[in-house]
């Protein structure tokens, strides 16, 4: 089938039939099930070599260099997907550009109790609350050593959450130690993500507080990493406090930052109340859709106050070549997504790279680099 073609047969076969059989099953078995299946593809170079041929968009108008990282495309796989660094291989062929993995931590966690995951399909939401389930720093990067990546891989990196790390400095140390176990493998990972922000664990533990997260960049810098680190921004701050908090990050080693994260307000007019209503208690938080209007304002605000500073990723409710370019617009040099995947099917990447060329030559531009922040001051 010609390429052009695969990628909107697969959204109709997707939507219309596939996920309607897989959204009446339990969400969590379901993701295991696709990653497990995702890995199994990564492992065979005739899979991998068709979907590449039919998913995967190379043009020069999409190609970058941030933080002295070559990336072909700016879509990428966001953390809290591939926490176990099953997807590694397979994710170039069906057109994703790059993929940061985890979170993961010094300590393996089971994550939360369950319901980790559900699904709102009417507020084009999921609600989450994995709680950093992963492996753990050692068993992951044993896991990645020996591996080869056709795009750049990242290590979202955050604090275990286990009732051990029930204090700043515990937390602080324990972060510090799994920077180090990464930093002493031989995985060939391109850059690192330090997770701030996860509003889902154990432990009355902050690094908002200027002071702890002072305190947690200055031993990082201590490490002298020479691999980019992007620092994952909460949602719901005010301007004041992001700023605040951006300002503090700009005197320290992190090259970037990814905006942003989970929402925890259960009363957004973006969520449907019945839908929020099947997750009772406070526990959990929701992606897509209703992060997407607060994620393009973090977006523009940190673009005009620090783009000389900072790589801008966003981050947040993202379906379509249209809501990506959105927030390139605004100021972000490449895109992170989940949620847009479970919804729309896997060759979302593929799709909003291939709208994303023809929405750049509709602007008239040349480069994806000459659109990142075109309408930031309007």
């Amino acid at each position: 089938m010609n390429k052009k073609y695969l990628p909107k047969a697969s959204e109709v076969i997707y939507k219309n039939i596939i996920k309607k059989i897989l959204f009446q099953i339990e969400p969590e078995t379901i993701h295991n099930a696709m990653v497990n299946l995702g890995g199994q593809f990564g492992k065979s170079k005739s899979i991998q070599n068709f979907f590449s041929s039919q998913f995967k968009i190379e043009d020069k108008s999409l190609k970058q260099n941030i933080a002295g990282i070559e990336f072909a495309n700016p879509i990428g796989l966001a953390a809290g997907f591939d926490y176990e660094a099953r997807l590694t291989q397979i994710l170039p062929s069906i057109g994703f550009g790059f993929e940061t993995l985890g979170t993961i931590t010094n300590l393996a966690s089971e994550g939360n109790l369950k319901p980790r995951l559900g699904r709102l399909p009417k507020s084009k939401s999921l609600m989450v609350n994995k709680g950093f389930r992963n492996l753990g720093a050692i068993k992951t990067s044993e896991k990645l050593t020996g591996l080869s990546f056709e795009i750049p891989v990242g290590i979202s990196i955050g604090k275990s959450n286990v009732p051990e790390c029930d204090s700043q400095a515990k937390s602080l140390q324990d972060i510090i130690n799994t920077f180090m176990i990464f930093e002493k493998s031989n995985t060939k990972h391109a850059y690192y993500e330090l997770n701030i922000s996860c509003p889902n664990l154990q432990g009355n533990v902050s690094f908002y507080p200027l002071g702890n997260l002072k305190e947690l960049l200055a031993e990082v810098d201590k490490l002298h990493i020479k691999k980019p680190i992007f620092v994952k921004m909460p949602l719901e701050k005010t301007d004041y406090e992001v700023i605040k908090i951006l300002d503090t990050i700009s005197k320290y080693c992190p090259k970037g930052v990814i905006l942003s994260n989970l929402s925890k307000n259960r009363k957004s007019r973006l969520l449907r109340p019945e839908e929020v209503g099947k997750f009772p208690g406070n526990a959990g938080s929701f992606s897509g859709k209703p992060t997407y209007e607060l994620s393009n304002e973090l977006i523009k605000l940190s673009y005009k106050t620090f783009k000389d500073r900072f790589a801008i990723i966003g981050c947040g409710g993202v379906f379509s070549a249209k809501d990506a370019y959105e927030k390139i617009t605004l100021g972000a040099s490449l895109i992170q997504l989940i949620t847009g995947m479970i919804f729309e099917g896997p060759q979302i990447a593929s799709q909003i790279n291939s709208g994303l060329i023809e929405l750049l030559k509709k602007d008239g531009v040349g480069h994806i680099s000459e659109a990142v922040g075109i309408r930031a001051h309007l």
